[in-house]
């Protein structure tokens, strides 16, 4: 377990502000952000390099920032990819005129919320951003479909390849190029001993029976795909090598080998490893170079650990000897700008400015004063319900669907709060700002919805009946969620209640029910929609790979969307009768920075 922090919601950030105190050499942190940036970053007309994803894996990301390694890396909360906006302010502070490659492992969240920032930095800066994902977890998809498989710790050698490569004074395209080049030679394969415990929960995400070890972890916490007995090192290497040996590519014979402790494992355990994984590898005519062995993807306090080998032409040996120094690797030489004085922010970097101070109820619409209470209702509801939205993740992903949830809803509430006069101005603010805190999947997929209905409102023609215009905002929403996330009815995600909820909700709008009835009819069949989704199969990302596993269990983002959509009907009839005591009134409102909630009305114009 993690046993020394304040909160689980300041985890990251004092994470970062410590690591930056401590090697003040090496790197600073971008204003405004969850990110650090290399002191030697960013180098007029050089190529930079972003690295990134979510916290808990340390010293990825962060800590491999710095003089001749990566420029920039970019956090988000424990096991949570960094949104879109967190990683664009951090493009434009690296970039130093000649484009930026962007690389992190291949996880929903992390290429919905990259790809949205490498798209804004093109489009209004006219910075050159690429995206390499890492996909070297042999365990996570079979060889025809390796660009479907997940980055673990292959992750250090691709970093480092790319970086080296920029630091050199490498074009746009060749960084690049080498970044694919060098993931297209790595692989590697890890087995879990035990699980682990993000910071704020008492029980594990998953348990390993002692007698047995759990081949295929994902640096997530995901559990394994296949359970073996307990072997010793000599066996265990001997289950590792055969797997990667698999995978060599035609004509290889030269490799670098990482054995990476994913946290619990000891140095002396991953020597030991070593041992018997470099004996069996010279057995099978593979000349290792040069080997590196200690922890450098970890998660958290996971019991386990992997083996990577990636194979090595003449320029990715170069590449991988560079000389570099970060918090977390430090490889021997003269490293250029090790000790001078940190570089000003790229040009287009964006200034850090204060939020603005609470609008007050009394200046708000009627509908504006809704929407707040609202989504205040929403909060409210996925606070009650964040340990079991968590421990329903936990089945057959990592976990930590409760705390985005009510990390990205508490920061929608204080944004609403802050926000107005009127529910487009309200839901505009409270999108973008649950996107920014939430990260991952579910802040793009949420946040994106917010916007959608919030523009639909905000172009509504004079005097159309407000049902029928949200119905247009949430199809426009169900569609963007869609678009974002790849997902369809049936793929066991928030889109099988979102879509049933959207269709009753535009039929009932359609036949000339008030929102709050036609809201209550909809939220009724996304709650029944998300029940029935325990007798799906997942078929998207984490829990795909663990698709029997997830059988039998409700799919947390579908619970959670009924949930607040139950929560939001709730919300919208207390509005109706003018019943100013109801969920999600009064109270709440004033946590989201209203200082009044007095005057709500009871109109349609409101409800």
């Amino acid at each position: 377990m993690t046993y020394v922090y304040n909160s689980e919601r300041t985890f990251k950030d004092e994470t970062i502000d410590g690591l930056v105190a401590a090697y003040r050499r090496y790197q600073r942190r971008v204003p405004g952000t969850a990110a650090v940036i290399s002191n030697a970053a960013p180098a007029p007309g050089r190529v930079s390099t972003i690295v990134g994803g979510g916290s808990g894996h340390y010293p990825s990301f962060a800590g491999l920032v710095g003089p001749g390694f990566a420029d920039a890396a970019v956090c988000g909360d424990v096991f949570t990819s960094p949104s879109a906006e967190q990683v664009h302010r951090t493009i434009r502070a690296v970039d130093g005129g000649a484009g930026v490659v962007m690389l992190f492992g291949n996880y929903a969240g992390d290429v919905m919320h990259f790809g949205l920032a490498a798209d804004q930095a093109r489009a209004q800066q006219g910075i050159d951003a690429r995206i390499v994902l890492v996909t070297d977890d042999v365990a996570s998809a079979p060889p025809e479909r390796a660009a479907d498989r997940r980055g673990i710790a292959g992750d250090f050698f691709v970093f480092r390849a790319a970086a080296s490569a920029a630091h050199r004074g490498d074009k746009l395209d060749d960084v690049e190029r080498i970044a694919r080049h060098c993931n297209d030679r790595t692989f590697s394969i890890g087995v879990a001993f035990d699980g682990l415990t993000v910071p704020g929960r008492d029980e594990p995400l998953f348990t390993v029976d002692p007698a047995t070890m759990v081949l295929g972890l994902g640096i997530h916490g995901e559990p394994g795909i296949k359970t073996m007995p307990r072997a010793d090192a000599r066996s265990l290497a001997g289950v590792l090598v055969e797997r990667l040996l698999a995978e060599r590519p035609a004509g290889a014979s030269r490799a670098r080998i990482l054995v990476n402790g994913l946290g619990r494992v000891k140095y002396e355990e991953l020597f030991i490893l070593y041992l018997s994984a470099a004996a069996l590898l010279h057995d099978a005519g593979v000349e290792l170079t040069e080997p590196e062995i200690g922890e450098f993807v970890t998660s958290l306090d996971m019991g386990g650990c992997s083996i990577t080998l990636v194979w090595t032409d003449d320029e990715l040996e170069s590449l991988l000897s560079a000389p570099a120094a970060t918090p977390g690797y430090v490889r021997p030489g003269p490293v250029p700008d090790l000790d001078g004085e940190p570089r000003p922010l790229g040009a287009t970097a964006a200034a850090v400015t204060q939020a603005p101070p609470p609008v007050d109820e009394a200046r708000l619409t009627p509908d504006g004063r809704t929407a707040r209470r609202v989504l205040a209702a929403v909060a409210e509801r996925l606070q009650e319900l964040e340990g079991e939205l968590g421990d329903l993740d936990a089945v057959a992903a990592d976990g930590d669907h409760g705390t985005t949830m009510t990390r990205g809803m508490d920061a929608a509430l204080v944004a609403a709060g802050r926000a107005g006069p009127d529910a487009a101005a309200v839901l505009t603010a409270a999108g973008m700002a649950f996107a920014d805190a939430a990260g991952g999947a579910s802040g793009a997929l949420w946040g994106s919805g917010l916007t959608e209905v919030a523009d639909a409102l905000r172009e509504a023609p004079g005097g159309e009946p407000r049902a029928v215009t949200l119905a247009r905002g949430l199809e426009r929403a169900r569609d963007s969620v869609i678009r974002l996330g790849g997902s369809v009815p049936g793929d066991k995600t928030l889109v099988d209640a979102l879509d049933p909820f959207v269709t009753r909700f535009a039929a009932a709008a359609t036949a000339g029910n008030r929102t709050a009835a036609a809201w209550t009819e909809a939220a009724t069949a996304a709650t029944r929609a998300a029940q029935e989704t325990a007798h799906l199969r997942a078929r998207r990302e984490l829990a795909a790979r663990l698709a029997d596993r997830s059988v039998g269990t409700r799919d947390p983002g579908a619970v959670s969307l009924a949930a607040s959509m139950e929560a939001a009907a709730q919300a919208l009839r207390a509005e109706q009768t003018g019943s100013a005591g109801s969920a999600g009134s009064a109270g709440s409102a004033s946590s989201a920075g209203s200082a009044s909630s007095a005057g709500a009305a009871g109109s349609e114009g409101s409800a």
